[in-house]
């Protein structure tokens, strides 16, 4: 298939289209460079920078290229961030967002896959979250990308727009190729952050609150392999001849702040301060999704579910890549 990746300089968006060249398919990345990276995009892929709010542009995009399909990666997602720049978040992503489904739909093109968030979920009654959870955006991120999943719906209704709106937490580890990792200006997860510390390039890490009613006091989250991730996009797209779905995404199982950091001591073998702080407002003590669903339809498996695996490929490409892209 011709596939449109924007947002395929990202972290994530970068991972997938090397799993997509690596099946075959022949993948356009669409992306105007602000979180990504141009070394990120895989050499086989055609690149084009551009960006979403310029509709000409996207426009000319689909004029050029024979899009069959369409995976939408490029967003701001800065959770913190969308908290103090509400306009950016729930201004910018919808409005790129609406602007690439229109195009999407006047070029005929009829499968579309957005990488959502379970952000969605502020406030969750039962845990793993499942579909079934009522959704409260926990952010005007988390209320961006709920405004595209209803605009997809409704796209479905009107014009048989077939799509899958994939829901996860935090993605971790790295491409087990070692070409493609995570490299992100201000990093803000914990993996990556743990490893600087690892390598010399900060001095501690903070670990915010030991005293939740967790098995260590530390937060649980659930962190799944990016690898694992790409391959159920790749799976959702493929399934989409069987109507629009709906997936939360998770390795089924959730890691402490503090299990994180010793698996992290564990791979690179080096001492890595762990500094206890006050603890975040808003910080639940658990936050885990359920991948139920998805392995049941689709027959997903994570490849990469336990820790010390997502912490090694991710060891592996700071390593080798201290300086993220640049070097």
């Amino acid at each position: 298939m011709n596939i449109l990746v924007t947002g395929g300089a990202g972290y994530i968006g970068s991972i997938v289209v090397e799993e997509l060249i690596g099946q075959g398919d022949h993948v356009i990345v669409f992306d105007n460079l602000y979180y990504g990276h141009r070394a990120a995009v895989h050499p086989d892929a055609v690149f084009v920078q551009g960006d979403l709010a310029d509709r000409a542009a996207v426009k000319a995009l689909f004029d050029v290229h024979s899009i069959e399909a369409v995976m939408h990666f490029a967003s701001y997602t800065l959770v913190g961030e969308s908290m103090q720049q509400p306009f950016k978040y729930i201004g910018d992503n919808v409005t790129n967002g609406l602007n690439l489904l229109q195009e999407a739909v006047a070029h005929g093109v009829r499968r579309f896959i957005l990488s959502s968030t379970a952000n969605l979920f502020d406030d969750p009654a039962r845990m793993p979250i499942d579909e079934a959870e009522r959704i409260v955006p926990g952010s005007p991120y988390g209320e961006s990308k709920h405004i595209l999943e209803r605009m997809l719906y409704w796209l479905d209704r009107v014009h048989g727009f077939r799509y899958a709106a994939l829901r996860y937490f935090n993605a971790a580890g790295a491409s087990p190729t070692g070409e493609r990792g995570e490299d992100h200006t201000p990093e803000t997860h914990l993996i990556p952050l743990v490893l600087q510390a690892a390598l010399g390039q900060r001095e501690h890490i903070v670990v915010f609150g030991d005293d939740y009613p967790t098995r260590d006091g530390t937060c649980v989250r659930d962190y799944i392999h990016v690898t694992d991730l790409a391959q159920a996009h790749i799976l959702a797209l493929q399934a989409l001849d069987g109507g629009s779905r709906t997936y939360n995404l998770g390795n089924g199982q959730g890691f402490t702040v503090q299990e994180v950091i010793e698996a992290c001591r564990e791979v690179t073998g080096r001492q890595i301060k762990a500094v206890i702080g006050r603890r975040r407002p808003g910080d639940p003590a658990t936050l885990i999704a359920s991948s139920d669903k998805i392995r049941r339809e689709l027959g997903w498996q994570p490849r990469y579910p336990d820790l010390r695996t997502i912490v090694e490929h991710a060891w592996a490409w700071h390593r080798s890549h201290p300086d993220g892209y640049e070097n």
